[in-house]
């Protein structure tokens, strides 16, 4: 999978939360016409990308930061966990609890500016299991 699509309220808002306080890299920015645009931003570095896709009608706009039920549906994957808490902890980044210790790596939830949840998580290798 490269695009996942993320339903958001305004654009310019959601590029400022993504690059500003996330460090994504704003990957591409094309006007659509009347209003639409096609944004994608993406971690430095990574694959893959989150398209943000701006909620058109009453039936969209009610699922703006619940698309998934309130379950943490994206995960935002690290190589070093407590750098990347910090900065965001420091950016106002809104961690919904404390960093814990999973078999599978170092993890903690947050929420975006809408409320959807993530997990910042820092998967331990090695193993013979990947993450």
């Amino acid at each position: 999978m490269s695009l996942t699509s993320l339903l958001v309220a305004d654009y310019d808002e959601a590029i400022a939360y993504f690059v500003g306080k996330l460090g994504f890299d704003l990957r591409e920015d094309t006007a659509l016409g009347d209003g639409k645009r096609w944004v994608v931003v993406a971690p430095q570095g990574a694959g893959s990308e989150l398209l943000l896709a701006r909620a058109v009608g009453n039936r969209q706009s009610r699922v703006i930061g619940d698309q998934s039920g309130g379950r943490v549906f994206l995960f935002l994957e690290t190589d070093d966990f407590a750098r990347d808490h910090a900065a965001y902890t420091q950016r106002g980044v809104r961690f919904v609890e404390q960093p814990r210790h999973e078999p599978y790596g170092t993890v903690a939830v947050f929420e975006d500016l809408y409320g959807n949840r993530w997990d910042l998580v820092q998967p331990i290798r090695g193993n013979g299991v990947e993450a």
